[in-house]
């Protein structure tokens, strides 16, 4: 049986309107973006896959994100740093300047999944972006090699897929990464949530547990993981509520106050929640 590769039904775009992080998500509207839903073997690995695509001639986009809490591997071609990136969990918003053209596939990985594609440890890839050799991960050069032989982001997904299976089947995924997977599940169902049980107890661990865990696999207590979840919450709710006051989205969103959300929001960004929005309207006026 043929599948039409130009027909993803696991394929979607990227919208402004979602929960990206994407500091300026009327961008996404520039290029071509789309998510695709990676493999239910693999998606204790993988979050998500992704594809963009763009042709900006003279111009150029400064792309700033609050990128979730996850290692990524990209397969990239045209104006682009280099043909195989990793970039590790970032304590401060993720930028690039884009120009020219070009394309980007993109693996996100799950917590658990680094150990399982590679060697490299999380605190190794901190705040890094590198490109992705052979000298620095064999493993994960190879795997992506792999990926980026295939001319379409439809025959990447498969490509990927069907790698990843293959590692899983020689490297099973630990108990302990698959516990930080949970945890991660577990906080971005708590963004709007008030009550119910602690973080140890709703995952029947201790509370070491969940620091030893995550510490392995991301390179950061739960605590910042849950954090960096809630900012990117917080940049959905200062784009697509314009009109919704700081202290009502710092309640909606778990701050203790105001003032606690815009230092977090500077910390990341640079610059205050209301800074920001005066510059989303220079954006889009000018």
């Amino acid at each position: 049986m043929s599948v039409d590769l130009d027909c993803d039904p696991r394929e979607s775009p990227i919208r402004p309107q979602e929960r990206t992080g994407v500091l300026a998500p009327d961008n996404l509207t520039r290029y071509h973006a789309h998510w695709v839903t990676p493999d239910p073997a693999v998606a204790d690995v993988v979050d998500q896959y992704w594809h963009v695509s763009w042709n900006l001639g003279d111009r150029s986009i400064d792309q700033r994100i609050i990128d979730a809490p996850a290692v990524t591997l990209t397969v990239e071609e045209g104006d682009v740093p280099a043909p195989l990136v990793i970039t590790g969990v970032q304590a401060r918003a993720w930028r690039r300047t884009i120009h020219g053209h070009g394309r980007v596939f993109a693996v996100r990985l799950r917590p658990a999944g680094l150990a399982v594609l590679g060697a490299l440890s999380p605190q190794r890839l901190a705040n890094t972006t590198l490109p992705l050799t052979e000298e620095l991960d064999a493993g994960l050069h190879a795997l992506m090699r792999r990926v980026a032989a295939h001319p379409t982001p439809q025959a990447r997904t498969q490509a990927a897929d069907e790698a990843i299976r293959a590692r899983l089947a020689d490297r099973p995924l630990s108990e302990g990464g698959l516990l930080a997977n949970r945890v991660v599940d577990e906080l971005r169902s708590r963004l709007h949530r008030r009550t119910g049980d602690s973080l140890p107890a709703a995952l029947h661990v201790s509370e070491r547990t969940i620091q030893r865990c995550l510490r392995a696999t991301l390179g950061r207590g739960p605590r910042w993981v849950g954090h960096r979840i809630r900012l990117q919450e917080v940049v959905l709710a200062l784009t697509a509520r314009p009109d919704a006051d700081l202290a009502t989205i710092a309640a909606d969103l778990g701050f203790a106050d105001q003032s606690h959300l815009a230092g977090a929001f500077r910390a990341a960004c640079g610059m205050s929640p209301s800074a920001y929005r005066r510059s989303l309207e220079v954006l889009i006026n000018g």
